[in-house]
């Protein structure tokens, strides 16, 4: 696979952008503490520190997997974390890095995916997105990365406002999600605030090959690990907090992130060609009819 030069365009683009705007008052800070911004969900034994808390660790065993979310709720922003994933023999093992309206998996949620496939040693590993409004998801794409995920970390992000949402990897465009502009469409999750989780856990009955491939529990624990967290975001305040309806204070919901840059386009149509795996806005024998939102051009 041909693989192109590092996209510091991109890079420099972001870096401009969030240099330029300030936050506003009502925009979230980073915070280097895991406790500052987070919760553990379930399993707080199979969770665990390094000795300056700035790195984390989930560990998936028979027995059960770990969580964490985000004591806060945002509505529109950036957020970016650095993974690095299970490493070896991970087939079955889904490591998901997400933001959902909900705790649970509540049928009216809203919902944006990074889920990582685990796969058979020497197996790349591929990302899966979706996007749930009101409950309805069924729009997965998968791709492939170009690098080796389990040997060092790499920052995966989500832009999100209310022209679109975009998928990170490295600063990397992979995936574009638009909204129509129409208030009552039925794909675009643009009103319920969010937090943002992570979990480890078995999925091997469709993770690996459809679930031909299933977890080999003798290579427990599985670990995933994460640092640098850092959100620039409208924090919820009940009942409507300011920052989801201004646009110049903040630079992730102004003209110039409502729409790829230039060079976020090269990278972007560089992923298109060499790295996607499934799309579901292409899979006519699951959607003879396509769903609305695959008419809408990300490169607008």
């Amino acid at each position: 696979m041909e693989k192109r030069a590092s996209p510091m365009a991109s890079l420099l683009f972001i870096a401009l952008l969030i240099s330029a705007f300030h936050s506003s008052s009502e925009a979230a800070d980073s915070q280097p503490s895991f406790g500052d911004n987070f919760s553990i969900m379930w399993s707080e034994d199979h969770f665990k520190t390094s000795e300056d808390g700035n790195t984390w660790y989930l560990s998936l065993d028979k027995e059960t997997g770990c969580g964490f979310q985000t004591k806060q709720r945002y509505r529109f922003g950036w957020f970016t974390m650095k993974l690095k994933l299970v490493g070896g023999d991970s087939a079955g093992v889904v490591t998901a890095y997400y933001m959902c309206s909900e705790n649970g998996a509540g049928p009216e949620r809203d919902e944006l995916d990074f889920e990582f496939l685990g796969n058979r040693t020497g197996q790349p590993y591929l990302i899966q997105t979706n996007v749930y409004k009101n409950g309805a998801g069924n729009r997965e794409m998968r791709h492939m990365l170009w690098f080796d995920p389990t040997e060092d970390y790499h920052s995966y992000s989500i832009l999100w406002n209310n022209h679109q949402i975009v998928f990170f990897v490295d600063r990397v465009p992979i995936r574009v999600f638009k909204n129509n502009g129409d208030d009552k469409n039925d794909f675009f999750p643009n009103e319920k605030p969010m937090y943002l989780f992570s979990s480890i856990w078995n999925a091997d009955e469709w993770a690996t090959r459809g679930g031909l491939e299933k977890t080999d529990w003798k290579k427990v624990p599985f670990i995933s690990s994460y640092k640098d967290f850092s959100v620039e975001g409208c924090r919820w305040e009940d009942p409507y907090p300011a920052c989801v309806s201004t646009t110049t204070e903040n630079w992730w919901d102004q003209y110039q992130a409502w729409h790829l840059s230039d060079s976020q386009k090269m990278d972007y149509a560089w992923v298109q060609r060499n790295l996607v795996v499934y799309d579901y806005c292409k899979d006519y024998d699951r959607f003879p009819k396509l769903p609305g939102e695959c008419s809408l051009s990300p490169w607008d």
